[in-house]
């Protein structure tokens, strides 16, 4: 029988570059991380892959599926950028502390481009979390719209102990799915979230058995495709306004979304 690795890679990939390769099956995107010896360390050549995953996507595309090879999702980030020699061909994270602000607030923002993709109108993204998801793993995890979680995960956002915070776009998310004060403890504490408690507070999904987390992934990547692709876009877009409004204003958004999606089935729309 097939492993997971190596049904998930039998497309030809789309990209394969810098610890990242996207493959497509028709309407399933897979995003995996194909560092297992360094579980899946994060780099700023990593980031930029992801980001050009992103804009790789052919447009039948409707769900991304967000994977590590080996036994951790992602060990978070590389130690080695904060080492005086950085990576080869990069300026360390040193020399861009002694840069100008400008300079270091465009590059963080350039990072960040590999986090904000996952969550646009047009597609629902899934990440397949086993072992460790620590600092920027974490804050990938959390840049999907849904999380599938093998029964070892351990969730930590450990940037705190470094002296740093986080700013790959996790806190947003991480707020919204546990609250401030829940929020607040993980990241200042830097303690693991086990399975159990990732579920009960709502950053997992599911939680199966690490022998079962391609085959979850792949059977909610098809649950996700039964419903029509407009239908699953507005309601996303529904759900994503939720905070920014009151409530008489979601309910001025649905009618609006309602009135477009039956125009649409009558065949009037534009």
């Amino acid at each position: 029988m097939a492993s997971p690795d190596s049904r998930q890679s039998a497309a030809a990939p789309v990209l394969d570059k810098n610890g990242v390769r996207l493959t497509v099956e028709d309407a399933v995107a897979t995003v995996t991380l194909t560092h297992p010896a360094k579980r899946n360390a994060q780099s700023p050549a990593l980031w930029r892959a992801l980001a050009e995953a992103g804009r790789a996507l052919p447009g039948s595309v409707r769900v991304v599926v967000l994977r590590g090879e080996g036994k951790s999702f992602s060990a978070g980030l590389d130690r080695q950028a904060f080492t005086p020699e950085g990576f080869d061909g990069e300026p360390s994270f040193l020399d861009l502390a002694r840069g100008a602000d400008d300079v270091l607030d465009a590059t963080i923002a350039e990072y960040q481009e590999a986090f904000t993709w996952w969550r646009r109108s047009d597609i629902v993204s899934v990440a397949a979390v086993q072992g460790h998801a620590i600092g920027a793993g974490f804050q990938l995890a959390l840049a999907c719209d849904l999380r599938v979680v093998a029964d070892d995960v351990q969730f930590a956002m450990r940037e705190t102990s470094l002296g740093l915070v986080p700013d790959l776009t996790g806190t947003h998310p991480l707020v919204s799915l546990v609250g401030y004060a829940r929020a607040l403890e993980i990241c200042a504490t830097g303690r693991f979230v086990h399975a159990d408690e990732a579920e009960r507070v709502g950053l997992a999904n599911i939680v199966v058995p690490g022998e079962q987390l391609d085959a979850t992934a792949r059977d909610l990547a098809a649950a996700l495709l039964a419903a029509p692709r407009d239908a699953v876009i507005e309601t996303k877009a529904l759900l994503q306004g939720v905070a920014g409004r009151s409530y008489e204003e979601q309910r001025t958004a649905e009618r609006a979304a309602q009135a477009r999606r039956l125009r649409d089935l009558a065949g009037l729309g534009d």
